[in-house]
C-alpha cells in the first residue's frame, strides 16, 4: 500500500507587478536564494538554463545530511500566470508543484503554491510523513520570508529584470 498523498497550499502577497514576480520565478537560477541553507541546494544544470514547458533541471541537495539528486520537469507553462513542475527523480514517490500568479486587488501580486507530494516505501513512508510535512512547511516558510525580504530590499525587482545573477 502506498503512502497517503499530502497537499501543501501557501499564498504570499508581493508588492510588485505580476510580470516581474513571474519573471523571477521562471528563472531557475533564483531557486538557490529561496532554498534554506540547511538543504545545501546547488543547481547542476549548466547555464544557460532552459525555460518553459519541457525544461528539465538537475539539482543536488542534502536532506538531513543525506546527499540527494533531484530532477524536475516543467510540465505546464502559461506565461505570466502559471507553471507546474514535477519531480522526475528524487526522494518522493510524487512531487507536483503548481505556481499560480494573480494580480492582487490592492495592487501587486498574489502568488499561490500548491504542492502535492507522497512518500515512497508504503508503511515506512506513512510513519515518516509527519516529519516530512514539518520539513516541507519549514522550507516554504523560509521561502516566503526570503521573498518578502527580497521585495523589501529591492532585490527581487533587480533579479527579475536580469540585472543581478
Amino acid at each position: 500500500m502506498n503512502s497517503r498523498e499530502e497537499i501543501l497550499q501557501d499564498t504570499v502577497e508581493l508588492a510588485l507587478p505580476r510580470d516581474r514576480v513571474f519573471a523571477f520565478f521562471s528563472d531557475p537560477a533564483n531557486l538557490e536564494c529561496l532554498t534554506p541553507p540547511w538543504l545545501g541546494f546547488r543547481m547542476l544544470t549548466p547555464a544557460p538554463l532552459p525555460r518553459g514547458a519541457g525544461a528539465i533541471y538537475d539539482y543536488a541537495l542534502a536532506l538531513h545530511g543525506l546527499p540527494l539528486r533531484w530532477r524536475t520537469l516543467i510540465t505546464e507553462w502559461d506565461e505570466g500566470r502559471r507553471f507546474q513542475d514535477i519531480q522526475l527523480r528524487g526522494p518522493y514517490a510524487l512531487w507536483q508543484h503548481t505556481h499560480t500568479f494573480e494580480d492582487s486587488p490592492g495592487g501587486g501580486t498574489r502568488m499561490r503554491d500548491e504542492v502535492r507530494w507522497r512518500l515512497p516505501l508504503g508503511a515506512l513512508g506513512r510513519l515518516a510523513a509527519p516529519f516530512v510535512r514539518r520539513d516541507v512547511a519549514k522550507i516554504f516558510d523560509y521561502r516566503k520570508r526570503m521573498l518578502q525580504q527580497l521585495v523589501a530590499d529591492g532585490q527581487l525587482w533587480k533579479r527579475s529584470s536580469g540585472t543581478i545573477g
